[in-house]
């Protein structure tokens, strides 16, 4: 346990954290994958490479730091580290690794005369219990998902039973339990893990789950990226008849029970986890917009479908806006960003409203920072950043 002259001594790294904290979780990234091959299919290669998880990784430490008195702070963050360690099947023999590499990082980059026997003492205290929490924390998950019904614990075996062109840019694929028994449900807006071992490299992938429970199969709709090895691997190399290992669905970006109206804000990929969450809205009867952003008609996937439920349903509007219309294909309601102006017509006039967004961080940014500006209270916004999980390990 911490005492209070460790607690005073992480509060007080805080500024050295503000300061420099990306150049150390990049160095801790450096060291740990170099050293430790065993981790490395925990991680996304390409965040690595883009600086997202070293970003993500200094913000969280940022935040343990200063709240360190007061860990209820962290709940929110807490809650998606634990989900996405779930996903992607983090065990307590990773946290070692992951705390001795810290504890280096922070000796070399911070330096002896900074990072004193006293502050690697007081870190390796705090990181110490920051790992108890989340362990204890995962093993109440892990325990919960293989004791429901049609649960599992570990890596399940699943086969394609389908697999559908959605876009230009997105397939999904229909996963059924190789041993044709019973599945577990889940919360619409959640997600699974996926381990692959692609030219003897493994590597996991969360993905979210794009069609509401069943009991018999999952649906995940998977965007191509350019660069994505998975995502290539996945639209390319795997086809109906093919297994692909799948850990339990996760994830705390789930819709919530409520009477208010409902406004789904979604940008490219992002409409996927949106898609179960309008399926499980409808039958509510409640109010719903629907607003979905993408660059073209050709990249937008599920429009037929969504547009069938405005035609079925009375209480849902849609709207999509495109970032450039194409003659000869189906034209969106506007052109160009989402703006605040934009967004303003097509919420409903209440701001008494649950908002769920999802897509690109920077579409993310501008919706979070438009609707604060329109008035709707922060309590009533749920939103999930997409990119690297925001953890210690």
């Amino acid at each position: 346990m911490l005492n209070a002259q460790q607690r005073a001594i992480v509060k007080a790294t805080v500024p050295l954290l503000e300061s420099g904290g990306e150049a150390l979780t990049t160095h801790f990234y450096r060291m740990m994958l170099g050293e430790y091959p065993e981790v490395r299919p925990l991680f996304n290669q390409a965040h690595q490479a883009s600086g997202a998880q070293p970003r993500a990784l200094a913000n969280a430490v940022l935040r343990y730091a200063r709240h360190i008195d007061e860990l209820e702070q962290l709940g929110g963050l807490m809650a998606q580290i634990i989900n996405k360690h779930v996903a992607l099947r983090v065990l307590p023999e990773h946290y070692p690794i992951v705390g001795t590499c810290l504890l280096r990082a922070i000796r070399e980059v911070l330096g002896p005369q900074v990072a004193t026997d006293e502050v690697i003492a007081a870190w390796a205290a705090a990181y110490q219990q920051l790992a108890d929490l989340l362990i204890s924390s995962e093993e109440r998950v892990y325990e919960q998902t293989a004791q429901a019904r049609g649960g599992w614990r570990g890596g399940r075996e699943f086969r394609v039973i389908r697999k559908e062109q959605e876009s230009a840019e997105i397939i999904s694929f229909y996963l059924a339990p190789a041993d044709g028994g019973p599945l577990m449900d889940f919360v619409p807006g959640q997600y699974i893990g996926m381990r692959l071992v692609i030219e003897g490299v493994e590597m996991r992938r969360n993905y979210s789950l794009s069609a509401v429970p069943n009991g018999e199969s999952y649906r995940i709709s998977v965007k191509r990226e350019p660069n994505g090895k998975v995502s290539n691997y996945l639209h390319d190399r795997v086809g109906v008849g093919d297994s692909l290992e799948l850990f339990p669905p996760a994830g705390e970006f789930t819709l919530r029970p409520s009477t208010k109206p409902l406004v789904l804000i979604s940008g490219g990929v992002g409409i996927t986890p949106t898609l179960a969450m309008l399926t499980a809205a409808l039958p509510q009867g409640r109010p719903i917009h629907f607003i979905h952003c993408a660059r073209n008609a050709g990249v937008h996937a599920f429009r037929e479908w969504v547009d069938e439920q405005a035609r079925r349903h009375p209480q849902l509007r849609r709207f999509y806006c495109y970032s450039q219309a194409t003659e000869g294909a189906p034209q969106p309601d506007a052109v160009g960003l989402l703006d605040r102006e934009q967004l303003a017509r097509w919420l409903p006039e209440e701001r008494d409203i649950d908002v769920y967004f999802l897509g690109p961080k920077p579409f993310m940014a501008a919706i979070q920072r438009a609707l604060r500006e329109l008035g709707v209270p922060e309590q009533q916004c749920h939103y999930e950043f997409f990119g690297p999980a925001a953890s210690l390990a």
